[in-house]
């Protein structure tokens, strides 16, 4: 195993590689947690967190680092439509679990995702014009940046210190309690509450969400599927919640 390479002036930096990966990780948690917690006028803070993810590796790996991380062509084309149904089952697969446990309540996940949607300045919108806005922007900046920070770059600053098995299992812990910023954790004008068990169901379902991802990425040494995995899940996600929970 190759340690991953980074540009030169990046080799003297106080703590590392792992140190900046530590940083960033920090930071953009923050950012998340800023904007699904502030007004929604901030709500654009989150796809900047996740063009910050992407732009990563350009700006501190080189060429060499890139392809160590999977920024490169998969193996086998033909992993790229399993990976759109893995993420399109793994989504509808939750819908339903949420729907089977709560109904259309607040507890639902899901449910969670949609009063987010419905907190964005879109009065006057149809909805159609509401599921393609809010569908591709979910295509989009998540899918691309958190594959390529979470399933890339993190990944591979772990694996060089703890090993592939670990590394996976640490970042794919990350990427799930990150998530409870979407759900699990509310903050209104009277304060901050908890979901205690709808809450801990979606971080397992994140973790096992990356789990798949990681080994999409892992089986084709590219990131590539487990972007269109991510993108699938989210598309199938906003197809449920526009078509059973938008009331």
């Amino acid at each position: 195993m190759h340690a991953i390479d980074v540009k030169a002036g990046w080799r003297a930096v106080p703590f590392g590689i792992a140190g900046v990966a530590l940083a960033f990780v920090f930071a953009s948690s923050l950012a998340r947690a800023i904007a699904m917690f502030g007004p929604s006028s901030w709500r654009a803070l989150f796809m900047l967190t996740c063009m910050a993810m992407a732009a990563l590796p350009w700006l501190v790996l080189s060429r060499t680092g890139r392809r160590q991380i999977g920024l490169q062509r998969p193996r086998h084309v033909l992993w790229l439509p399993l990976a759109l149904a893995l993420g399109v089952l793994a989504a509808s697969a939750s819908f339903w679990l949420g729907v089977s446990l709560y109904g259309a309540g607040a507890d639902h996940w899901f449910v969670s995702v949609s009063r987010n949607y419905r907190a964005m300045p879109t009065a006057g919108w149809s909805l159609l014009q509401l599921h393609l806005a809010f569908t591709i922007v979910a295509c989009l900046f998540s899918p691309i940046g958190e594959e390529i920070f979470f399933r890339g770059f993190l990944q591979k600053v772990l694996e060089d210190r703890h090993g592939a098995a670990r590394a996976t299992l640490m970042e794919s812990a990350l990427f799930a309690l990150v998530h409870l910023c979407h759900h699990g954790i509310l903050v209104t004008s009277t304060g901050i509450s908890l979901q205690p068990v709808s809450g801990a169901l979606w971080v397992a379902q994140m973790f096992l969400l990356s789990l798949m991802f990681a080994w999409l990425r892992l089986r084709c040494d590219s990131i590539v599927p487990a972007i269109v995995a991510h993108a699938a899940f989210n598309a199938a996600m906003n197809h449920w919640i526009f078509t059973h929970l938008w009331a």
